[in-house]
């Protein structure tokens, strides 16, 4: 940075607390901060935890059971020590009842281990003692969710559990059979189909060593560059500081896996310069609560959900990582010309070059830093599996940083990412098992083919509209719930119908193979609006979030967010009716137009809901705009044409009108 700091804010702005905003919106970010005797504990217990993983990471995991039951009580043993009972209960030590809480937590999940032989052999044999440890266990996971992740994925968590025991009760299609409370406990505690599932499954292997891999990128400040490389390419350009919002939310989210936390680590940069540039506080917390939450789609991570499609979908994760590449760089380019035609219409300059950092100086001094970043992905599409991929970047991360004096991280900064690496998988793991839960009730009760048949009867069997209901039924299941967790609800319950319609339509019979080709269109659509649910009013965590930094209307902030976000509201659409947009039966040349007429397309559909190109638009030039852009976006010859000759009549009437507006 030169002398003047763009981000300075105006005499009449008062400092913003980022820290007290996160911890308003993100719950995993509002624990105690412990020192003395309780601090070095909860410290060396959670660097025990990564050496843990670490340990398995290398040689070999153990049997599920045993692995993931030794990570949930990791996990829920840290939870009780660092998040109190109560918002009124002292950040500063840990109360007894929380203390006590810690044991039982982690006593729980090791009773499986302790006892897995004998269990293995009387499995589906309850004793009292078990059954009282399974309750125990299931009472300790829903309330380290409320903790850390949050009260709506417990309400949810609950309702499936009161309907697992409701069923007979329950009249028309959701009716089963009911269980018992002892059927029940086994099957969510003792097996790995409840809170030992999957979900943990991924988190105690692959979801884990991303996190500390997170963590020891952050350590090197791979953040920072990536800001002061976003000033650098695109702070001089009109808008320039919410292009940088932009381009620096996509760059830090191939490797975070919290919107909010997006918003408020570079929102608390670039709102201030957007403010102070022009904006209106409305839309600079919208564009940085947009950009974050891309973050979420933007590969290799996608907020750890990737890693559970693979699972879910037995599709390869580098294939799976490819297919959401188009997608997430049309969400970003459609919010970048968002950004843009709004500078253009309020006449927004951007900052002045020799207030902004130079690309090569940066790249010089600290580029070195992307090393681990670019050798992850290509150990992942190489073959290798994930946890082994990061296993590798984790090491790079620390050889890469000692590379410049100025950037090497010392012993001590190495044994802190371990710690820092165990706190940030708490989300995860609370949100993980609870998840279970829910998987748990579905399996047992063949909840999800229900659902799934009522979405696509009440559309009549129609396409469209049982995805307009899928979409309305992810948006409201993803408010205020992470997106791990999010994924695993919206694919457990709103997928099913998604694939079932697109089986009928393909005239697969009953017991046929169902191709990647519709069951990875199906969960990427409920996936992406789990997560645009984060700037969706009425409950956008994101776009609240950046409403508190801009100190502006938070309703407003997350209409506008949404307007930003036009191209997530779409796309899903798209590739499920055509998956070539996922690289489904796509040739090479036939994937560089389909790259080319996609992003015209969403220029065009940007200008439109902006209302805006060369001039202020009228109502049938928006509609030219938005129609032709969407045709664009549609894989496919004949839409190609029509979508082209619309925009250009578009552009036409725009060119006259600029013209026009010109002083003679």
């Amino acid at each position: 940075m030169s002398a003047k700091d763009p981000t300075s804010v105006t005499p009449g702005d008062a400092p913003v607390d980022s820290q007290a905003i996160l911890k308003k919106f993100d719950k995993e970010s509002d624990h105690r901060t412990l020192t003395g005797i309780a601090g070095k504990f909860v410290a060396a217990f959670a660097i025990c935890f990564s050496l843990f993983q670490l340990y398995t990471a290398v040689f070999g995991v153990f049997d599920a059971m045993i692995q993931r039951s030794i990570h949930l009580a990791f996990g829920l043993s840290l939870i009780y020590l660092l998040y109190p009972t109560s918002k009124k209960w002292s950040r500063e030590k840990v109360h007894p009842l929380d203390a006590l809480l810690s044991v039982l937590g982690a006593a729980a999940p090791l009773y499986i281990v302790g006892f897995y032989k004998t269990l293995v052999n009387r499995a589906g044999t309850a004793t009292p003692l078990d059954i009282a440890v399974g309750i125990l266990g299931i009472l300790l996971v829903l309330e380290a969710a409320r903790r850390v992740v949050g009260v709506p994925i417990v309400v949810i968590a609950v309702l499936f559990v009161v309907y697992a025991f409701a069923g007979p009760y329950i009249p028309g299609i959701l009716a089963h059979r009911g269980a018992d409370l002892e059927t029940l406990v086994q099957h969510l505690f003792f097996t790995t189909e409840g809170v030992f599932g999957i979900p943990l499954g991924v988190s105690s292997t692959f979801i884990f060593l991303f996190i500390l891999f997170g963590a020891y990128l952050e350590k090197t400040g791979l953040g920072q560059l990536f800001i002061d490389l976003a000033n650098a390419v695109a702070g001089w350009a009109a808008g320039g500081p919410a292009k940088v919002a932009v381009l620096s939310s996509a760059l830090m989210g191939t490797v975070s896996g919290s919107s909010v936390a997006n918003v408020v680590g570079t929102g608390s940069f670039t709102i201030p310069m957007m403010k102070k540039l022009g904006y209106k506080p409305e839309f600079a917390g919208a564009v940085e609560a947009t950009a974050s939450t891309g973050g979420q789609l933007m590969p290799p991570i996608m907020g750890a959900a990737a890693f559970l499609m693979a699972e879910f979908t037995n599709i390869p994760y580098a294939r799976i990582i490819g297919a959401a590449a188009l997608p997430a760089l049309l969400y970003y380019f459609g919010v970048w010309s968002g950004v843009h035609f709004e500078a253009k219409k309020l006449g927004l300059k951007g900052i002045p070059r020799e207030e902004l950092p130079k690309f090569k100086r940066i790249f010089l001094d600290r580029g070195h830093l992307i090393i681990p970043l670019v050798a992850i992905i290509y150990l992942l599409v190489a073959g290798f599996t994930p946890m082994k991929a990061a296993l590798w970047a984790i090491i790079l991360s620390i050889v890469s940083s000692w590379l410049r004096k100025s950037t090497r991280i010392s012993f001590a900064d190495i044994v802190k990412g371990l710690e820092a690496g165990a706190r940030g998988a708490l989300g995860i793991i609370a949100a993980t098992a609870c998840a279970g839960i829910i998987i748990g009730v579905v399996t047992l009760t063949g909840l999800g083919l229900k659902l799934g048949s009522t979405l696509v009867e009440a559309a009549g069997g129609n396409l469209i509209l049982t995805l307009f209901f899928t979409m309305i039924t992810s948006l409201i299941l993803g408010m205020g719930v992470p997106t791990t967790a999010n994924y695993v609800i919206t694919s457990t319950i709103t997928a099913p119908a998604v694939i079932m319609i697109l089986t009928k339509q393909a005239g697969l019979g009953a017991g046929a193979t169902i191709p990647a080709s519709i069951i990875l269109p199906a969960h990427m659509f409920a996936f992406y609006f789990g997560i645009i649910a984060d700037v969706t009013p009425p409950v956008a965590l994101a776009a609240f979030a950046g409403a508190g930094i801009a100190k502006a209307n938070p309703m407003k902030t997350g209409v506008n967010a949404s307007k930003l976000a036009i191209a997530a509201f779409l796309v899903p659409y798209i590739f499920v009716i055509n998956p070539q947009m996922l690289l489904f039966n796509v040739q090479p040349l036939e994937m560089l137009w389909m790259l080319v007429t996609s992003l015209v397309g969403i220029v065009s559909v940007a200008a439109g809901v902006n209302a805006y190109l060369r001039a202020q638009m009228s109502l049938i030039e928006r509609a030219l705009f938005f129609v032709g852009g969407i045709l664009l976006v549609t894989p496919g010859l004949v839409t190609d044409a029509i979508g082209l000759g619309l925009i250009a009549l578009g552009y036409v009437l725009q060119t006259v009108k600029a013209k026009r507006a010109l002083p003679a």
